[in-house]
């Protein structure tokens, strides 16, 4: 079996980013850099699941935009110098657990890795 290529990986990953995702009741992330820091941040917001599955505001019961700045108070704010590091203090440290799927999880952490990559490197990080 040959090795794939980066633009083979790449192609699975993009088909894989536009499949169907449920929502984690337990709440959403946003994730970016503190390069002055040196540091992962994430921010926890929480959220509610409707009855059309999208993502509402508890507070007022409107869905929350994908797309656009949304002004909303985060639950928390969790940091780290290591992808590692801050997925210790969310999903070890936090309680409860700011994380009711699995398949959340694993998207984080997928996540945060790209972030540490574009922390050491330098480079740009937009959270898929």
């Amino acid at each position: 079996m040959k090795n794939p290529t980066q633009q083979e990986l790449t192609t699975i990953d993009n088909k894989l980013s536009k499949r169907f995702i449920k929502l984690d009741p337990a709440g959403y992330f946003i994730i970016y850099l503190d390069r002055e820091n040196g540091l992962i941040c994430a921010k926890h917001y929480s959220n509610e699941i409707n009855e059309k599955g999208l993502a509402v505001d508890p507070e007022t019961g409107k869905p929350i935009p994908v797309r656009g700045k949304v002004e909303r108070t985060p639950t928390a704010i969790f940091t780290g110098r290591t992808a590692k590091e801050i997925g210790m203090k969310i999903t070890e440290e936090t309680k409860p657990c700011p994380l009711s799927y699995l398949d959340h999880a694993l998207y984080l952490g997928r996540e945060f890795l790209r972030a540490e990559i574009a922390l050491i490197n330098g480079e740009e990080y937009i959270q898929d």
